[in-house]
């Protein structure tokens, strides 16, 4: 009887594929196994390769992409594209961000990618970021929950927080260098217009400015959004602002950020540029 059932070469094809399935099936479940148990490190963390396979989420990894990459036109202002700062209207669109931001990137989609091809955005996002938010998206677009509040910082750990924000949010419109870019976005860097009002340089933050503004004796004509940043966040890339690029030295507490916010400034009366897709 076993003579004759391997004889039959289809019947020996099926046995053959079947042990296969059977032996692949046991890899991957001893595979899964292991990489579902964290490596404990000396300082009671994990490895990096376990924290490279969570999930990311909007809160904690995504949102600060956007912000800093793509806020110039998906914000809280826009008229006709979505506000990807916040995360209901994300997740609403996230399969649409998933095809602009990757599949287009890699030429599988019809549709433009983004950022805009040459827009200084399009220079910062980088591939680990990109890469991020396709995980998002895949992974269900988890929101979140938002770091927790730190301890109060010095003025040096103000800057080194700060400097990681300003990377992450602002060099992609004001440049690592704090240069910013002509007729398009003053510069930080020596700016008369920042060092002569730190209330001010706050109330900008934390609400955004549109219309004219002269900078070191140049107009510039731009709208900067608000960004959903906590007091902290916002004292922190101030204070790195104001301690590089020549700037006062000046320190920023949350405490005065949280003075501005009951500041809300009067509409402008200037009216505010369009963006590309207006």
């Amino acid at each position: 009887m076993h003579t004759s059932l391997f004889s039959n070469p289809l019947w020996r094809v099926s046995f053959i594929r079947a042990v296969i399935t059977i032996a692949l099936a046991g890899c991957g479940l001893a595979g899964a196994g292991a990489q579902s148990t964290p490596v404990n490190q000396p300082d009671g963390g994990t490895s990096s390769s376990a924290a490279a396979s969570q999930t990311p989420t909007y809160l904690r990894d995504i949102q600060p992409i956007f912000m800093g990459n793509c806020s110039r036109c998906h914000n809280q202002e826009s008229r006709f594209v979505y506000n990807w700062l916040d995360y209901k209207t994300a997740y609403a669109d996230r399969w649409e961000i998933r095809r602009r931001l990757w599949d287009s990137w890699k030429g599988s989609y019809y549709r433009e990618p983004m950022p805009i091809a040459n827009s200084p955005e399009s220079f910062a996002l980088t591939d680990e970021e990109r890469l991020a938010v396709r995980n998002w998206v895949d992974g269900g677009a988890p929101r979140g929950v938002p770091p927790p509040p730190g301890a109060p910082k010095s003025k040096a750990e103000r800057v080194q927080s700060g400097r990681r924000l300003f990377g992450s949010i602002c060099a992609a419109c004001h440049q690592p260098t704090g240069l910013g870019r002509v007729n398009m976005f003053p510069p930080l860097a020596g700016s008369d217009y920042l060092n002569a009002d730190k209330s001010r340089a706050i109330n900008i933050v934390v609400f955004g400015r549109q219309g004219e503004v002269v900078v070191n004796g140049l107009k510039y004509n731009n709208n900067m959004p608000s960004f959903p940043l906590t007091d902290e966040d916002i004292a922190n890339v101030l204070t790195y602002v104001y301690n590089s690029f020549g700037n006062s030295g000046l320190e920023v507490t949350p405490e005065e950020v949280a003075v501005q916010r009951t500041h809300r400034p009067a509409p402008s009366t200037t009216p505010a540029v369009k963006s590309e897709f207006e």
